[in-house]
């Protein structure tokens, strides 16, 4: 039985001489997802439009809730909010994919020639391409109702490169583990649902006590929602030190989801 290698040169190596196929099933997917709708790839920027208008409805007219209390204005809640959703989101979908990704491509697993390790590339790249399409939303919002954006924003596709090292990694390892384990995907809906609540996506974590601010850091998207909440809103640059230690501890979780992976796929074809 082929053995694979589980280097981190190879897993450099793997996702850029097959880029071009990453970016071809990418965009099917994309295109699929919409295809036989009215509207097509338009609902991709319309749902974004509909929840941002939902959340500032929500959260400015219902509850009159205020991100910053010396702030009256009834749009930065939302705006606020959906800057923290695109991290989640971006996460979320492609975490909560991954335990069924390998099952849903059986009839790749069988073909020895396909990158089976590219799966995960092809999902997160559907993923960072609706969020980029939330994000120009969010950008429009912004410029709207705010006027210039600060030019710290420039910043966020650098705070963004940790989260989709560790995402890439999560979702290697629980495509593996889908394969083995049916239940994975129940147990990963439930703790993305949780993880959500868990992160200071609809409150401040400056509003919780101290000893709650520590636990909340465990979470690994706390870190990047606080950064790209203070590039983008509060125009802030990231803090150099904690942003290096975090960008290493993705890069170990990356290469550990992908020897995983490597590791455990000689076994696909038997199982399934």
């Amino acid at each position: 039985m082929k053995d694979f290698s589980i280097t981190p040169k190879e897993m450099v190596a793997s996702f850029w001489q097959n880029r071009k196929l990453i970016k071809t099933l990418a965009k099917r997917e994309v295109v699929g997802r919409y295809r036989g709708s009215v509207m097509g790839i338009m609902w991709s920027f319309f749902n974004p439009v509909l929840m941002l208008a939902v959340y500032t409805f929500v959260f400015s007219v219902v509850f009159k809730a205020k991100w910053n209390p010396a702030s009256d204005s009834k749009t930065e809640f939302a705006l606020v909010l959906f800057s923290g959703l695109l991290v989640f989101n971006l996460f979320s979908e492609c975490v909560n994919r991954a335990p069924t990704l390998i099952l849903a491509n059986t009839n790749y697993v069988k073909k020895v020639v396909f990158p089976l390790e590219i799966l995960p590339w092809v999902t997160l790249c559907t993923a960072l391409f609706h969020m980029m399409i939330s994000f120009f939303v969010w950008l429009v919002f912004y410029i709207i109702f705010f006027g210039q954006p600060h030019l710290t924003i420039l910043f966020m596709p650098v705070i963004l490169l940790p989260l989709i090292l560790m995402t890439i990694g999560i979702t290697w390892l629980l495509a593996s583990l889908g394969v083995y384990l049916r239940d994975v995907a129940q147990i990963v809906g439930i703790m993305t649902t949780t993880l959500m609540f868990l992160s200071p996506i609809f409150y401040p974590l400056s509003s919780l006590p101290q000893k709650y601010q520590t636990i909340l850091y465990l979470n690994p998207l706390t870190p990047i929602i606080e950064q790209i909440r203070a590039s983008l809103i509060w125009g802030q640059a990231p803090e150099l030190i904690n942003f290096g230690i975090y960008i290493l501890l993705s890069v170990i979780m990356a290469w550990l989801g992908f020897a995983w992976f490597q590791k455990t796929r000689k076994g696909f074809a038997d199982v399934l």
